[in-house]
C-alpha cells in the first residue's frame, strides 16, 4: 500500500518530531494546501465562494480557538460568540477611530481585546469547573450581547445598531471580490492552523493536557494551574476574537450583535463535538460538517418529499436540522466521543497495518 512508513528513518530528534513525521501525510498536506490555493480560485462559483469555502475558513479558525481550550485544556465554554463579537466590534472601533492602521494590524488588535476579556471572564476557571465554568461563560454572552447593543459608543452610535465596513485592502490588494476573500481568509487560516498544530505539541500545550486530564496531579508536579488555564482562555480568544473580526469585516461586510449571538457559541461548541475535541483537523471536519449539513439538507429533503409526492416546507426542513444536529451530537458523545477526526486516525492506522488485522 501507499501509505507506509517503511524506509523513513530519522536521523535527529528533529525530524522525529516533526509535525507531519509520515512522508505521506506531509505530501497530502501540501497538496491540499497548494489545491485550496490555485485549483479552488479557478473551480469554484461566487455562490460557492460566499455560502461554504469563506464561512467554513473563518468558522474553522473560531472552532480552532475553542477546541484548543475545550478540547486540549478542559475548561467548557459556552461564551465564544460574545468573544467572536468583542473582536469584531474591537477591530471596527480601532479602524475607524485609527484610520491609519493596516487591516492586517486591526484585526490583531482585535483578536488581543478578545484575549484579554478572555482572561477577564476565565478567572472564574481557578475555582470552579463544568457546569459552573459553563454557566459563567454564558454569562459573558449576555453581558456583551446586552453591552454591543445598548453602549452607542461600540456602534459609533449608530442609529440602527449596525456597523459596517468596506474598501478593505491589505498591502494595496484589494479584498473586495469574493475570490480575494477566499485567498485571505484562507491565508490566516494556515498560519493560524500552523500556530495552534506547534502550540500544542510545546510544552505549554502538554500543560493545557496535563491540567484537562487531572489538574490536581498536573499541580503535585509543578504545572501552575492558574498560568495553563489563563493562557488557554487567552488564545483561544484571541483565535475566536480574529474570527469574529474576520466573519464581520470580510464574510458580512455589515452586521449587528446578533449575528454573534448565543446560537453561534452552541453552533462553535457542536463543531468541536462532532469533529473531535483535542484535534486540530477535527475543527476542520466539524466546520466543514456544520456548513454543508443545512445545505444538503435543503437540497436533499424537498427532493426526497418530491419523490414520494410529499410537500416539505423550508419550516420542516429547518427542523429537520435541528433535529438531526441534536441526534448527532448524542450519537458522537456516546459512541466515537473524538468525533470525526477519531474515525479518520483510524481508517489511516488500518491502511497502515493493512492487509494485516487491526
Amino acid at each position: 500500500m501507499i501509505y507506509r512508513e517503511n524506509g523513513q528513518f530519522k536521523t535527529s530528534y528533529g525530524a522525529d518530531q516533526q509535525i507531519f513525521p509520515i512522508a505521506q501525510d506531509r505530501y497530502l498536506v501540501l497538496a491540499i494546501i497548494a489545491f485550496a490555493f490555485i485549483g479552488v480560485p479557478m473551480l469554484a462559483d461566487e455562490y460557492f465562494f460566499r455560502a461554504i469555502l469563506i464561512p467554513f475558513l473563518i468558522l474553522s479558525l473560531a472552532a480552532l480557538g475553542v477546541n484548543l481550550l475545550v478540547g486540549y485544556c478542559g475548561q467548557i465554554t459556552l461564551g465564544a460568540g460574545a468573544f467572536m463579537a468583542i473582536g469584531a466590534y474591537a477591530a471596527y472601533n480601532f479602524l475607524i477611530r485609527v484610520p491609519e492602521l493596516p487591516l492586517l494590524a486591526v484585526l490583531i488588535l482585535g483578536g488581543l481585546t478578545s484575549a484579554a476579556m478572555g482572561i477577564l471572564f476565565g478567572i472564574p476557571s481557578l475555582r470552579v469547573r463544568g457546569l459552573y465554568l459553563a454557566v459563567a461563560t454564558l454569562a459573558a454572552q449576555f453581558f456583551w450581547d446586552w453591552a454591543f447593543l445598548r453602549i452607542g459608543w461600540f456602534t459609533n452610535y449608530s442609529s440602527s445598531g449596525s456597523v459596517s465596513v468596506s474598501n478593505l485592502t491589505v498591502f494595496g490588494w484589494d479584498i473586495s471580490s469574493p475570490v480575494n476573500k477566499y485567498l485571505f481568509c484562507l491565508a490566516i487560516l494556515v498560519v493560524f492552523a500552523l500556530i495552534a498544530k506547534n502550540l500544542t505539541r510545546a510544552s505549554l500545550g502538554r500543560q493545557w493536557m496535563a491540567i484537562r486530564d487531572m489538574d490536581v496531579a498536573a499541580e503535585v508536579i509543578g504545572i501552575r494551574p492558574m498560568w495553563a488555564k489563563l493562557s488557554a482562555f487567552a488564545v483561544s480568544s484571541f483565535f475566536v476574537g480574529v474570527a469574529g473580526a474576520l466573519w464581520g469585516f470580510v464574510h458580512l461586510g455589515s452586521w449587528e450583535p446578533a449575528a454573534f449571538s448565543v446560537d453561534r457559541s452552541f453552533q462553535l461548541l457542536f463543531m468541536v463535538i462532532i469533529g473531535g475535541m483535542g484535534s486540530i483537523v477535527g475543527s476542520f471536519f466539524g466546520a466543514a460538517f456544520i456548513i454543508i449539513l443545512p445545505i444538503f439538507l435543503n437540497q436533499f429533503l424537498p427532493a426526497l418529499g418530491d419523490l414520494f409526492g410529499i410537500a416539505i416546507s423550508t419550516a420542516a426542513v429547518s427542523h429537520a436540522e435541528f433535529i438531526i444536529f441534536g441526534s448527532l451530537i448524542v450519537f458522537f458523545l456516546i459512541v466515537e466521543p473524538h468525533g470525526l477526526a477519531r474515525l479518520w486516525a483510524t481508517s489511516k492506522e488500518k491502511l497502515r497495518l493493512w492487509p494485516f488485522p487491526h
